[in-house]
C-alpha cells in the first residue's frame, strides 16, 4: 500500500477562517493532513517572525478527520517554523497555504502572510503553494476553486518543483463553469498608491487608517493580473533568492575597489 503524502496546511487569515477550512477539506482527499495556523488574523504580515515575545502552540479539535491541528500565537512564518521543528516527525511532502480571502497577485505577494508561509516552507526544502481567492468577504465561496486546488496539489506531488521555487496561485471570483483554465504567468508590474486617512480621537490625538489604490502599470498579456481579469487562474512561480542576477555584471564595472 502506497504511503499517503504528508501535507502541512497553514494560512494568514487564522485557523477558523473559511478559506483554510476549504483547503483542509481538499487536502484530506489527497493525504495525511497536519494543520498549524495562526490563532487570529495575520494578514499583510509578510515574512515577519516573533522574536521579542513568547509564542504559544495550542492543540485543538476543529476537524474530526484531522489528526494533528494546532493554533499558534505567532505569524504565518512562525507557524511553519513550529510545524517543521516542533510538531512534525518528518519533513512534509507538501505545504499549502490559504485559501486567502483576497488577492495575492502582483506586488501583493511581497506583503502577503499567506505567501510568506509558503516561501518559508520552500526555504525548508518543502514543495509549497500559496492559494488565494479574489474575494475579501469572510463568507466567500471557495467551492469553485476546490477542483483546481486539488489538481495543482497533485501535479506538484507528482512532478515536484524546481529548487527554490514556490507557486503563487490566485483564483478569480467566478463560478467553476466561468473559469477558463490555469495560466502560468509572470508577476505584473503594479503598486499601491497609499493614502493615509487622518482622524482625531475624542482625546484630541491624531490617528491614521492606511488606505490606497491598486495601480496596474503592466499592459502585458502574460501577467497574473491579465489572466485574472480574463477569467483564468493565475499561477506564478516565485523564488526566495532575491539576487538581481542581471545587475551583477554591470555593478562589477563600478570602481568599487579603487584606492583613489
Amino acid at each position: 500500500m502506497t504511503k499517503k503524502p504528508l501535507i502541512l496546511v497553514t494560512n494568514d487569515d487564522g485557523i477558523s477562517a473559511p478559506g483554510i477550512r476549504a483547503l483542509i477539506s481538499v487536502m484530506k482527499e489527497i493525504g495525511e493532513v497536519v494543520v498549524v495556523a495562526p490563532d487570529s488574523p495575520q494578514s499583510a504580515t509578510g515574512h515577519a517572525i516573533t522574536i521579542n515575545s513568547t509564542l504559544y502552540l495550542n492543540k485543538i479539535t476543529n476537524d474530526k478527520d484531522v489528526d494533528i491541528e494546532y493554533s499558534c500565537s505567532g505569524t504565518p512564518v512562525d507557524c511553519v517554523k513550529f510545524a517543521v521543528n516542533e510538531v512534525l516527525k518528518r519533513k512534509p511532502d507538501l505545504c499549502v497555504s490559504g485559501i486567502n480571502h483576497g488577492s495575492n497577485s502582483s506586488i501583493n505577494v511581497i506583503y502577503s502572510g499567506t505567501m510568506s508561509a509558503a516561501v518559508e516552507a520552500g526555504i525548508e526544502g518543502i514543495p509549497a503553494i500559496g492559494f488565494s481567492l479574489l474575494d475579501f468577504d469572510w463568507n466567500a465561496d471557495f467551492e469553485p476553486a476546490k477542483k483546481f486546488v486539488k489538481k495543482i496539489a497533485l501535479e506538484v506531488l507528482e512532478n515536484g518543483l524546481p529548487e527554490g521555487v514556490i507557486l503563487n496561485v490566485n483564483f478569480p471570483k467566478l463560478s467553476e463553469k466561468e473559469i477558463k483554465g490555469i495560466k502560468v504567468c509572470r508577476q505584473a508590474k503594479a503598486m499601491w498608491q497609499e493614502k493615509f486617512d487622518k482622524r482625531t480621537s475624542p482625546m484630541g490625538r491624531d490617528y491614521y487608517w492606511l488606505t490606497g489604490k491598486f495601480v496596474n502599470q503592466d499592459n502585458g498579456e502574460d501577467t497574473d493580473e491579465w489572466a485574472l481579469a480574463n477569467g483564468y487562474i493565475s499561477m506564478v512561480p516565485v523564488q526566495f533568492d532575491l539576487t538581481a542576477h542581471h545587475a551583477i555584471q554591470n555593478l562589477n564595472t563600478w570602481k568599487l575597489n579603487d584606492k583613489n
